[in-house]
């Protein structure tokens, strides 16, 4: 096998703990063809590195905070999982395109060129829905969509070449001590990066000029200095590294990926809200998914150098660990992405609250990962840890969906907390098994394919969670606001609904003014206008001692005089009402978001079985030898 593609990555525990998002691929280039660099060109290369990883770290979590107001403003709350999904699909599959074009024309031009592709995407999707509806592009909500495709592009880059430069440039030996480094990076952006989203959302609005620029704009714009630097760094300060592998790049099997899963996920989106989940549409869309899926499975088998491996399925540990990893990464990211809405909306907190409230959650994963770590690394039995973390998940998702409006702020923190420890073994652990059951030939094709799997398994749960929430957004509104149907008949939708919680003021002048308009309606309705008179028959905000009063038909039109009299009278009792129904819509909205998201949750529980049930199959394995034993060894022992 050539050398770009010996993969490595130290298979101890602690290397593993907090960072399974940099374990892409781990690359070492041809002994021979490396390069003498001083250590002072190491050191500035390392510092750029840690920025690049930063930038890439913060980027995942700053983001979550920030998106209940970011589709409140842009009225795209159907599409809230696709500012995600897109970013996710974009970088998961170009991810090993990246590392066999780091090998063929050298890491640090690639790195380059993706930091610039990922600061152009995030600009970008600051400047988002600026210019209102564009060509091509859509409206705000479609231009984010699109923007962050772009910067998942860039973004795909940025770990796959940074961790292939320290191959480049550091020693195993050496190379092994700077993954605490890359890891604390991780903890940081972790606990860091949903305040810091919150708090710009929250309080970095400012006026230029005129132009009032919100201040989620900056969640994006904040990204563009940070990597302005690292890219001057590697840029003018990182040595030349030798390249030269020659290999082949596996542009079909990359495309037949895309095709495979960006028609299937805009049929779960689309479907049961556009298009019926039997219409002729969504059946082709999945048709062509799977179509394209058989496609792919036949050009990987035939493929010198493929993106995905398929002699790796004939690894009895590696299926049923990436089965069980595909399923919990759906359930993961569902849970991450959609608590900060359910705070926002549910609970009324505002956006820099919900990211330190989002510190339980993570301080419990990141405490679930360091001491199942530490206890397989004494003991060498995994597999305890990966039942009992998948057992405790499923118990703490349990005790999610019977959160409510009602639910306090320590009651949540306690109920993520249990979350977020069942998920610390699963995110910890599964590498290790993986790369414990290859030879050393194999670890970094199989690293690489484990994250590959946990992050497709990250979008498809973005996609099906985002669809749920809709369909039951769509149940759960009309239920819970039966009256809200303003004079003109038009009932708020969910972009409108989810509005109307976080920005009161706006809710109140709309109830106003549909009071107001309903004014007018009336005094057209008592000159005669039998238009007007059937239209106030027919509105369910309309009292009934009203509707009585109101006349028949044009014959029984009121004078002036008396019209007036009424109308006064009217406007009296609507004004009195303003608070009322402010309060009843505020208290319908937040009853169903939160029993749209407790739903999901409950929904997503069936498929954690599914994951508890895939980790009980997990084969018991030594972690203690050195894989060097022939692949029918290897088959002879997995299969024991």
């Amino acid at each position: 096998m050539d050398a770009y593609a010996i993969a490595l990555w130290p298979r101890h525990e602690k290397a593993s703990v907090f960072f399974p998002c940099i374990k892409k691929v781990f690359i070492l280039t041809e002994l021979a063809s490396s390069v003498a660099i001083s250590d002072k060109d190491k050191r500035t290369t390392l510092i750029a590195l840690l920025i690049v990883f930063l930038l890439a770290a913060l980027d995942m979590t700053i983001l979550s905070t920030a998106m209940p107001r970011i589709v409140s403003e842009l009225n795209g709350l159907e599409l809230y999982a696709w500012v995600t999904t897109s970013y996710m699909l974009a970088s998961t599959v170009l991810v090993p395109i990246y590392g066999k074009l780091g090998d063929l024309y050298g890491r640090k031009l690639i790195l380059v060129i993706g930091i610039s592709i990922f600061l152009i995407g995030s600009m970008l999707c600051g400047i988002s829905g600026e210019f209102g509806t564009l060509p091509l592009l859509g409206d705000g909500m479609h231009q984010l969509i699109i923007f962050r495709a772009v910067k998942g592009i860039g973004g795909a880059a940025l770990f796959t070449s940074a961790i292939g430069i320290i191959a480049d440039i550091y020693p195993p030996m050496q190379r092994a001590k700077f993954m605490g480094l890359f890891g604390a990076i991780f903890g940081i952006a972790s606990i860091v990066g949903p305040a810091l989203g919150g708090f710009l959302t929250d309080f970095a609005t400012v006026t230029i000029n005129g132009h009032e620029i919100a201040g989620w704009r900056w969640v994006f714009y904040a990204n563009v200095p940070l990597g302005i630097l690292a890219l001057c760094m590697i840029a003018f300060k990182t040595p030349r590294l030798n390249h030269g592998n020659r290999g082949q790049i596996d542009f079909l099997g990359a495309f037949l990926l895309l095709v495979v899963f960006i028609p299937f996920l805009l049929a779960l989106t689309w479907g049961g809200q556009q298009y019926a989940w039997t219409s002729p549409t969504l059946l082709s869309m999945f048709a062509l998914s799977l179509v394209s899926l058989v496609l792919f499975v036949f050009v990987e088998s035939r493929a010198k150098e493929a993106i995905m491996p398929l002699n790796l399925f004939s690894n009895r540990v590696f299926v049923i660990t990436n089965l069980s990893s595909f399923v919990i990464g759906m359930a993961f990211l569902g849970v991450i992405m959609f608590m900060p809405l359910f705070m926002q909306v549910v609970l009324g907190v505002n956006a820099t609250n919900s990211g330190f409230s989002m510190f339980p959650l993570m301080l419990g994963l990141m405490s679930g990962s360091i001491v199942s770590g530490r206890m397989v690394s004494r003991t060498g039995h995994y597999k305890p840890y990966l039942v009992g973390g998948a057992f405790v998940l499923l118990l703490g998702v349990f005790l999610l969906s019977g959160i409510g409006p009602e639910t306090s702020l320590l009651d949540l923190a306690l109920r993520m907390v249990v979350v977020g420890i069942g998920l610390g073994p699963s995110q910890s652990l599964v590498n290790l098994v993986v790369q414990s059951a290859f030879p050393p030939s194999q670890i970094g094709v199989a690293t690489s394919s484990t994250q590959f799997f946990r992050q497709i398994g990250n979008t498809v749960g973005m996609a099906l969670f985002g669809t749920l929430l809709t369909l039951n957004l769509t149940a759960e509104l009309p239920k819970q606001l039966p009256m809200m149907t303003s004079a003109t008949g038009q009932s708020f939708d969910m972009s409108q609904a989810q509005n109307s919680v976080m920005n009161p003021g706006a809710l109140r002048a709309r109830i106003e003014g549909s009071f107001d308009g309903m004014v007018s309606t009336l005094e057209q309705a008592y000159g005669g206008d039998e238009a007007a008179i059937a239209q106030l028959q027919q509105s369910a905000l309309v009292p009934d001692q009203i509707k009585e009063q109101l006349p028949r038909s044009a014959a029984d039109a009121l004078p002036a005089s008396q019209i007036q009299q009424r109308i006064g009278v009217i406007r009296g009792l609507f004004a009195s009402r303003v608070d009322e129904t402010v309060a009843s819509v505020e208290t319908g909205v937040k009853l169903a978001f939160s029993n749209a998201i407790t739903s999901m949750f409950s929904t997503s529980l069936w498929i954690l079985v599914l994951g508890f049930l895939f980790s009980l199959a997990i084969p018991v394995i030594s972690l203690s030898r050195e894989v060097e034993t022939t692949k029918p060894e290897l088959e002879a022992e997995v299969s024991a």
